[in-house]
């Protein structure tokens, strides 16, 4: 049995959420101390009912930086939310930081259940960094497998102003530039597949996005729509630049899960 899987007992609690909103912290993963102090996941969940929708959410921050907290929009949603931390370049790899990611959805999996989640309605989202490992772990199906999970079986995926490219910090790491289009395995837009799971990416205003962003999240859904995909969506936020564009982003997630779940009953 994995480790993660046997450290349900490092429940820290946490101040209540809000009314009626628990709100606890787990360790998902303890490979070594790094992971012990960057491998933990909140979770946010209502009180009582049961087969709540359930959001993973993986923060931004390059890759470089960022910790794992709740959106009070999604926190207050009354859906069960999981934050997730990962470890960071560069004390550990791009690919490591996938894999915590990934080891983070199939704690969720394995534990969605505890708190009303329902495990046929799972949503993956993140913001930039964030974004760029939702999609990852969408299309390329090897992340989730190696812990079991059938990335094709989640509800939704939405990246919000997530790279489709090579991550800047994998390129950093190379010595390539953040203005040098890269795509390599480590690239969502390497991985199209007509039968990934639903997708709703989002963007920035094109002309207050960084580094082109707009542009290539325009060509990712493009590529995916050519390659047979039949249920991804695309929409601009206007007006809003890379770092304000989340929290309008958050109320088009949820209105997206209230439609995708409508149709499931």
């Amino acid at each position: 049995m994995k480790k993660w899987m046997l450290l349900l007992a490092l429940l820290l609690p946490l101040a209540a959420a809000g009314q009626g909103v628990s709100r606890k912290e787990y360790v998902y993963r303890a490979d070594d101390a790094y992971c012990w102090e960057k491998c933990k996941i909140e979770v946010t969940a209502p009180m009582d009912g049961a087969e709540h929708p359930v959001i993973v959410w993986f923060h931004g921050g390059g890759l470089t930086g960022g910790h794992y907290a709740t959106p009070k929009t999604l926190a207050e949603s009354g859906h069960v939310v999981f934050s997730a931390g990962y470890r960071l370049v560069p004390q550990v790899s791009v690919a490591q930081i996938i894999d915590d990611a990934a080891a983070a959805v199939a704690w969720v999996f394995a534990h969605a259940e505890e708190y009303g989640g329902d495990l046929s309605k799972v949503f993956l989202a993140g913001h930039s960094a964030g974004g760029y490992l939702v999609s990852m772990l969408a299309l390329d199906k090897h992340y989730l497998e190696k812990y079991s999970i059938d990335a094709d079986k989640l509800a939704g995926v939405v990246p919000y102003s997530g790279q489709s490219i090579t991550h800047f910090a994998e390129r950093q790491m190379h010595g390539i530039g953040a203005l040098t289009p890269t795509i390599d395995d480590l690239a969502p837009i390497a991985h199209l597949r007509a039968d990934a799971p639903p997708l709703y990416v989002i963007s920035g205003d094109r002309e207050l996005e960084m580094n082109g962003r707009y542009e290539e999240n325009a060509y990712f859904v493009r590529m995916l729509r050519l390659n047979g995909h039949k249920d991804v969506r695309f929409v601009e936020l206007g007006g809003f630049s890379h770092g304000a564009m989340a929290a309008p982003a958050h109320y088009l997630l949820l209105s997206y899960i209230r439609e995708k779940t409508k149709k499931n009953r």
